[in-house]
């Protein structure tokens, strides 16, 4: 089992000396995980900073005191990989945001699709963009990961496709595509922009604005997944044959 990881602001020190963990984390830490003087985490930022530790001491609730090693960086991965989530409906947001996070993307844009039976306005928007981002940071903690993914503002479809325009390899998931995902040549570096539209399908003129910003059409396989696992599978695929997950 690997150590725990814990979520830090900054570190304020560059290793060999104690780091308190307090508030939130440090109360997971201690009441929750009731880590006790001698067992190992590993502290992060999120942004690819992180450090390995041993405790210390738990004091009280919330206060666990770390001995710190060195705080290495990890650099980004690459090619990197961004899904444009289409907005599912009820909680199924925060899992496709939870799996794709556990799998490795680098970052998730949601897309406020036309066929999306939920819109994010006003309060509510906000509401569930912060749960995108809360799962995301829980998710990247789960799955030892130290550099998070990114959970981006809501795009427009017009923004979508300039993201697509930009990317060094630009597909968008449809039942319209000839090409399978899994044999297409991919880049090995640079940006992968991944489209998953939403549970009533891909408009046409979005589709065919994605496919004038440069993006093509691809199958996944012969089942048709949910929005909310679609991206998910397709970024396990993508992330194997670009070789990060050797």
């Amino acid at each position: 089992m690997t150590a725990p990881v814990f979520v830090v602001d900054r570190f304020d020190t560059p290793g060999g000396g104690s780091f308190v963990l307090d508030g939130p984390e440090g109360r997971h830490a201690v009441s929750v995980k009731r880590l006790r003087a001698g067992e190992a985490v590993v502290l992060t930022d999120g942004a690819g900073c992180w450090a390995e530790g041993e405790v210390e001491a738990a004091e009280g609730k919330d206060r666990l005191v770390v001995r710190l090693g060195e705080v290495r960086e990890e650099p980004a991965e690459t090619p990197r990989l961004t899904v444009v989530q289409a907005l599912p409906k009820g909680d199924r947001g925060e899992l496709a945001v939870e799996t794709m996070t556990e799998v490795g993307v680098d970052r998730i844009v949601p897309w406020s699709a036309a066929r999306c039976i939920t819109q994010w306005k006003g309060e509510r928007g906000l509401k569930s963009l912060g749960k995108w981002r809360a799962t995301a940071r829980e998710a990247g903690k789960q799955s030892r990961r130290v550099r998070f993914p990114d959970v981006a503002d809501a795009a427009t479809t017009k923004q979508v496709a300039s993201l697509l325009a930009e990317a060094d390899f630009a597909a968008v998931l449809h039942e319209s595509g000839t090409e399978p995902l899994a044999t297409t040549e991919l880049p090995t570096s640079g940006d992968i922009v991944l489209v998953v539209g939403p549970e009533g399908g891909i408009a046409p003129d979005e589709l065919a604005l994605f496919e004038q910003s440069g993006a093509n059409a691809f199958r996944l396989g012969r089942t048709v997944l949910r929005t909310s696992t679609a991206g998910t599978a397709a970024a396990a695929l993508l992330l194997g044959r670009t070789g990060r997950w050797s």
